[in-house]
C-alpha cells in the first residue's frame, strides 16, 4: 500500500510521538537539540502533516490495550497457561494498578497530542473555529483532531467508568502527569485568551492559571465531546488521495465517516435511539456514487476474510493501521499463534466456538406454529459457519500443524451423529487460536490492522436499534422490527434506491445463512435445538409477550455480533449495552461467569452482579 509516510518514514519512526507532543517542555526527556518547540514547528504544513502522522501513530500503541480490555472481559476470549500476569489480572477481574493493559497513559498522550494541535491551530489558523470562512486543510485536520480526542475520551471512559478532563492548554504527559498528580488545582503557565469575535486577532498570554480537576462519568463524556463534533467540526479528513493516487488512505484516517459512526456510537451507548439512527442512517443510506458501506457481495463467502488482509473503503470505516516496513506493528500474532517464537497467551472460549460451530445450514424444518409440538425437522442440514468460522475468526492447531479443513468439516459430522470416540480422535490434543490477525500473515510480520469501524457493526447497530423503535401509527404503536429482519437476514428490508445500485444480501445472507430456515425467524414461536445434532428439543411461544420476544431478538442479534465482530474489541462493550437497557446486570454476569471453570463460575458471577465492577478503578483515592 503507497502512504505518504514513505517519504518521512526516517523522521516519523525516530521522532514522530516527540513532535507530536513538543511544547515549551521537554517530552521523555530528549536531547536539546532534538527536541523542537512550536516556535520550531508548524513553520508550513508538510510540518502540519508531520504531527498529523505521530497522531495517528498514539493511536496504534491504544490498539493492543482496546483488544484485550474488550474481548478479554467477555465471553468469547480467555487466557491459556502462557499469559502473563497482567493477562491473568484482567481475566479474572482483579485488575491493578501497575497492570500495564489498565494504564491510561496511552489516552493521556494521544488527549495531549490532540490538545496541542488543537491550540495551535486556533492561534496560527483561527478560520478553524470560523463557521463561515471556506473550508481549507486546517479545517480537515482540526477535525482529525476533534475526532480522536472525542474518541479517546469515550474509550477511556467506557474502561474506567470516570476519566479525568485534561484542559486544552496541557499537551505534554509532564504537565497532564502533574496535574492529575495535584492536591485539586494545579498551576500552568500557558493560557490561550481568545478576541472578542472569537475567530480573529487571538492573543496567547505567558501567565499562570489554576487548573481544578473534573471527572466526566460516560454521559458527561459523550454529551460533552458530541456536541463540540457536531458544533465545532466543519470538516474532517485531509484528502492524501490527490498526492498519492491511494484511495484506502480514507478509511485510515479519521474521516465524515468514522466521525457519524463515533457519534452513533456514543449516543447509542447513551440510550438515545434518534441521534444514533441519524448518524448510522448517514452511513447505511449514503448517497455516495458506489452506496459505499452496503452489505453486498463483495465479501461474500470466501471473500469474507479478505476484510482482515485488505483494507477496502467498501467494508472498512475507520481502521488503524500497521506495517512491518515501517516498524509500525503490534503484538497481535504474538499473543495468539502457538509455535514459536509466539507464545500463545490468549485464545478463543467454547462459547465462541460454538457460535459459528452450533449454525445448521440447509435445514427443513417443518413448522406449526398453531400446533408446535407437530413441528418437524426433516432433515438437519449441515452444521458450521464455514466462511465466518473456521479458517477466518479461528483455527486448530495439532502436532504442529493446522487441523485440515477436511478433517474439521468430518469431525462436525462425526459430532452431530454422536460418534464422540471418532471425534476424540480428531481433536484430542488439538487448541483453539484467534485466526483473524495471521491471515496472510508471515511468522514475523506482527503489523495486522485493526479495525475500528466497519460497515457489517454499523449495520448490526441499526438491526439491534430498530428491534427497539416504535412509533405512533394513528394511535397504533409499530414496531420497525423487520428492518432489523431485512438487515440481518437477506437485506430484503432497505432503503428506496440503494439495492438498484449495489445489491443488499444481508449481514448473515452474505455468508450462506440470510433465506428460508437458515435466516433468524422472526417469529414468536422459537424452536430450540440440540446444539450438536440440530434436534428440536422444545419451543417457546412468545406471543403476547413482546418485552420477552424482543430480549430474544436482541439475543440473536449480539450472538450475529459475536459471529461477525468477535474479537475486534467490543464484546464487553456489547453486553454492557444491553444489560444497562435492560436495568439487569445479571445479564452480563451471566454471560461472561459461563466461560470460566466451576470453581469459578459463581465467583465472577456474583462480582459482576455489581455494575460498579464493571469498571477499571484507575482514578479512585
Amino acid at each position: 500500500m503507497s502512504r505518504f509516510v514513505k517519504s518521512r518514514a526516517g523522521i516519523i519512526a525516530a521522532f514522530s510521538l516527540m513532535i507530536v507532543l513538543a511544547s515549551c517542555q521537554k517530552f521523555f526527556n530528549p536531547k536539546e537539540e532534538l527536541n523542537p518547540t512550536e516556535s520550531q514547528l508548524y513553520k508550513d504544513w508538510n510540518d502540519y502533516r508531520s504531527v498529523e502522522i505521530g497522531m495517528y501513530g498514539l493511536q496504534q500503541q491504544l490498539a493492543e490495550q482496546l483488544l484485550i480490555l474488550g474481548e478479554l472481559r467477555g465471553d468469547l476470549l480467555t487466557v491459556t497457561p502462557n499469559a502473563d500476569a497482567d493477562m491473568v489480572e484482567i481475566n479474572n477481574f482483579t485488575i491493578s494498578k501497575s497492570n500495564r493493559f489498565a494504564s491510561p497513559t496511552n489516552f493521556f498522550k494521544l488527549i495531549g497530542a490532540c490538545n496541542n494541535l488543537i491550540r495551535v491551530l486556533k492561534v496560527k489558523h483561527p478560520e478553524v473555529i470560523d463557521p463561515q470562512s471556506p473550508v481549507n486543510n486546517y479545517d480537515r485536520l482540526y477535525g482529525e483532531a476533534l475526532c480522536m480526542r472525542a474518541w479517546a475520551y469515550f474509550n477511556a471512559v467506557r474502561i474506567y467508568g470516570k476519566v479525568p478532563y485534561i484542559p486544552e492548554n496541557l499537551s505534554t504527559i509532564s504537565e497532564i502527569q502533574g496535574f492529575l498528580n495535584s492536591e485539586g488545582t494545579f498551576v500552568d503557565s500557558m493560557y490561550i485568551e481568545y478576541a472578542p469575535d472569537g475567530y480573529h486577532n487571538d492573543t496567547l498570554y505567558n501567565h499562570t492559571i489554576s487548573l481544578t480537576k473534573e471527572y466526566y462519568d460516560q454521559n458527561m463524556v459523550i454529551n460533552v465531546f458530541s456536541s463540540q463534533l457536531e458544533n465545532e467540526v466543519k470538516a474532517v479528513g485531509v484528502n492524501h488521495a490527490i498526492n498519492n493516487n491511494d484511495q484506502t488512505w480514507e478509511v485510515t484516517i479519521w474521516s465524515n465517516w468514522s466521525m457519524y459512526s463515533l457519534l452513533g456510537q456514543m449516543y447509542f451507548t447513551l440510550g438515545d435511539l434518534v441521534k444514533a439512527h441519524y448518524y448510522f442512517d448517514k452511513i447505511m443510506n449514503n448517497t455516495t456514487d458506489n452506496r459505499r458501506y452496503q452489505i453486498d457481495n463483495s465479501f461474500a463467502d470466501g471473500n469474507w476474510r479478505n476484510i482482515f488482509s485488505v483494507i477496502d473503503p467498501r467494508e472498512d470505516i475507520y481502521t488503524i493501521w500497521f506495517n512491518k516496513a515501517y516498524s509500525q506493528q503490534n503484538h497481535f500474532q504474538e499473543y495468539f499463534e502457538p509455535f514459536s517464537p509466539h507464545k500463545y497467551m490468549l485464545k478463543p472460549t467454547d462459547i465462541a466456538i460454538m457460535k459459528w460451530e452450533n449454525m445448521w445450514r440447509n435445514q427443513v424444518l417443518i413448522r406449526n406454529d398453531a400446533y408446535p409440538k407437530q413441528t418437524r425437522l426433516v432433515y438437519p442440514g449441515f452444521p458450521g459457519d464455514f466462511y465466518r468460522g473456521y479458517g477466518s475468526s479461528y483455527i486448530y492447531y495439532k502436532n504442529g500443524s493446522v487441523i485440515s479443513g477436511n478433517d474439521y468439516v468430518q469431525m462436525l459430522e462425526l459430532r452431530a451423529k454422536g460418534d464422540d470416540q471418532a471425534v476424540n480422535a480428531i481433536m484430542q490434543d488439538a487448541v483453539p487460536v484467534v485466526y483473524k490477525y495471521s491471515i496472510n500473515k508471515s511468522l514475523y510480520d506482527e503489523d495486522a490492522n485493526f479495525i475500528i469501524y466497519r460497515a457489517a457493526s454499523i449495520h448490526l447497530y441499526m438491526a439491534e436499534l430498530y428491534n427497539y423503535w416504535a412509533y405512533d401509527n394513528n394511535g397504533r404503536i409499530t414496531t420497525t422490527r423487520t428492518l432489523s429482519q431485512g438487515i440481518i437476514n437477506d437485506g430484503s428490508v432497505y432503503y428506496p434506491g440503494v439495492s438498484s445500485v449495489r445489491p443488499q444480501i444481508g449481514v448473515r445472507g452474505r455468508v450462506g445463512f440470510g433465506a428460508g430456515t437458515d435466516a433468524i425467524p422472526f417469529l414468536n414461536v422459537v424452536y430450540l435445538h440440540n446444539p450438536y445434532t440440530n434436534a428440536i428439543t422444545g419451543y417457546i411461544d412468545y406471543t403476547g409477550n413482546e418485552v420477552g420476544f424482543q430480549h430474544w431478538v436482541e439475543d440473536q442479534i449480539l450472538d450475529e455480533r459475536a459471529r461477525e465482530l468477535a474479537f475486534e474489541g467490543e464484546r464487553f462493550y456489547d453486553l454492557m449495552r444491553v444489560a444497562q437497557r435492560r436495568g439487569d446486570p445479571s445479564y452480563l454476569a451471566a454471560k461472561v461467569s459461563a466461560k470460566y471453570p466451576e470453581g469459578q463460575k459463581e465467583q465472577i458471577y456474583n462480582y459482576l452482579l455489581d455494575e460498579n465492577n464493571w469498571y477499571i478503578h484507575y482514578f479512585d483515592n
